[in-house]
C-alpha cells in the first residue's frame, strides 16, 4: 500500500513515561542492557496507544505491529535511577506512524540516554495485509 498522502507532522510530543529502572535490567558490564531500551520504548508505546484508544487498538480485526526499530545509544543508563521515554510523530500515513523517541533522564531531559524512532504498522489479522490507522490514532497523532 503506498504512503503518498504522508502528513508532515511537526514534533508533537505524544506521550512522556515515566519508568524506573530495575536492578534487573543491568547487564554484567553494570549498566541498563542495550535490549531493555527497546522494552523501555514498548512500554511507553503500549501506554500511549491504550490511552488513546481506551484498550481498543487492537479491536475491529487490525493490530499494530512494530516494522522497523531504530535505536541510537547515547549514554548508559545504570542503577538506581528513573527515566523518561517521550514519544512523539514523526511520519503519518495511511496505514503507518514512525514514532520517534527519546530516553532521558527523569529530573533533566537535556541528559540524553537514547534516541532513534519506530515504525508501526496496523494490519488487517484476518490478511496480513496493511490496514488504515485507526482514527483515534491518527486524531491523537496530528
Amino acid at each position: 500500500m503506498s504512503e503518498a498522502s504522508d502528513t508532515p507532522i511537526a514534533r508533537k510530543v505524544l506521550a512522556r513515561v515515566p519508568i524506573s529502572v530495575r536492578w534487573r535490567d543491568m547487564d554484567a558490564y553494570g549498566h541498563v542492557n542495550n535490549a531493555k531500551y527497546i522494552s523501555y520504548l514498548e512500554e511507553a508505546r503500549v501506554r500511549w496507544l491504550h490511552g488513546v484508544t481506551g484498550g481498543q487498538a487492537m479491536g475491529r480485526g487490525i493490530s499494530p505491529v512494530v516494522a522497523n526499530t531504530d535505536v541510537n545509544y547515547r549514554r548508559p543508563i545504570v542503577w538506581p535511577n528513573d527515566i523518561v521515554v517521550e514519544l512523539f510523530v514523526e511520519r503519518l500515513g495511511n496505514s503507518s506512524v514512525t514514532i520517534g523517541h527519546r530516553i532521558v533522564a527523569d529530573n533533566d531531559d537535556t541528559v540524553l540516554y537514547s534516541d532513534g524512532h519506530v515504525v508501526v504498522v496496523w494490519i488487517d489479522t484476518a490478511t496480513g495485509k496493511s490496514a488504515p490507522i485507526p482514527e483515534a490514532v491518527r486524531q491523537a497523532s496530528v
